[in-house]
């Protein structure tokens, strides 16, 4: 295999006379792409336009870009694994793809370094994109924070690793989960069940996204002493949140006044997160607070609005394709 002239591989076998990248181990090298050398090497020829080889210990790049992108990134996982003495899990590996897709791999270090700790035995959340570090780092240091955008940009899932994290910390006291229970083409009052059993459906994606982030026993036990609390927006008028950590989801849905009671809840030493996405209302046009709210409370000092786009999209990379094709064919172009 020819060199790239791109240097010496740190005198392992093939030096400067070759682009390949040699690991420790073929598990070393397997373990750098989470585990899954084929189905990983796949995304990232396609992604960096790159075709590679792997064989026992190395990889390399067959057909590499003028830069020596594809040889540049096996380099960088090689040293992440080496960094962290283990593997790379699925979420390191997207991370440090994406960054090299996009041309951010100077960045990484940042990225690697702002992770927020979660809870026992949770592997640490880092931001994939440059607006989710800013919305990491406007949660750190402002107390009022909006993250306005897209489903699957991380506005919630953040925002939740963030709580748990100062909870753990013992930065703050309690953490209190909300959202609005809005009738999306259901009349509450028709279900089967008490009010609580209506409620919890629309609370069950903050149950599920928080124990993605603790222990199923501790968060249970945490919810059992009110330490983390899990209500329906309506729960919070009339009262004061102190030491909290607050989280507000599905902000688009709450009404003006609902989003006026909501923010004036906030007590002495506690931050609010307000996560919603203003084209995705279910209420009627024109009584969402969320954009009012936007638009009243910007430059206000303590507060910080960080938007999303479809380029911080973190699920399925289809998510990202579904949100595009229907932003370029909304259902009113058809008389929907």
């Amino acid at each position: 295999m020819q060199s790239t002239g791109t240097g010496s591989d740190d005198g392992v076998p093939g030096g400067r006379d070759s682009n390949r990248v040699y690991f420790d181990s073929p598990g070393a090298l397997e373990s750098a792409f989470a585990g899954n050398l084929t189905g990983n090497l796949s995304a990232a020829e396609y992604a960096l336009g790159v075709k590679f080889a792997s064989r026992e210990s190395w990889a390399a790049p067959v057909e590499d870009t003028p830069e020596h992108r594809g040889e540049g990134f096996l380099r960088e996982l090689r040293r992440l694994q080496k960094e962290r003495g283990r593997s790379l899990d699925q979420s390191e590996f997207d991370l440090a793809l994406d960054a090299w897709r996009e041309g951010r791999e100077q960045d990484l270090g940042t990225y690697f370094a702002e992770r927020v700790p979660v809870g026992a035995g949770k592997k640490d959340v880092s931001a994939r994109s440059p607006n989710q570090l800013a919305y990491l780092r406007a949660m750190r240091s402002k107390d009022l924070v909006f993250g306005v955008g897209p489903a699957g940009t991380g506005k919630t899932y953040l925002a939740m690793a963030m709580a748990v994290s100062l909870l753990v910390s013992g930065q703050y006291n309690r953490i209190i989960l909300t959202r609005p229970a809005v009738e999306a083409g259901e009349n509450l009052g028709f279900l089967p069940g008490t009010l609580q059993e209506k409620i919890n459906p629309y609370l069950r994606p903050l149950h599920d996204a928080l124990r993605e982030m603790m222990d199923y026993a501790a968060a249970e036990e945490l919810m059992s002493r009110g330490v983390i609390e899990v209500a329906p927006l309506a729960f919070m008028r009339g009262r004061t949140l102190n030491h909290a950590f607050v989280i507000l989801d599905e902000a688009q849905n709450a009404s003006h006044e609902q989003m006026f009671m909501f923010l004036t809840r906030l007590g002495f030493h506690s931050k609010c997160v307000v996560c919603g996405d203003p084209s995705q209302a279910d209420i009627p046009h024109g009584q969402s607070g969320l954009p009012h709210a936007l638009d009243t409370l910007a430059g206000v000092d303590g507060v910080a609005v960080c938007r999303f786009d479809t380029r911080d999209v973190v699920r399925h990379p289809l998510v990202e394709k579904i949100i595009r094709a229907y932003r370029e064919n909304p259902p009113h172009a058809k008389g929907a």
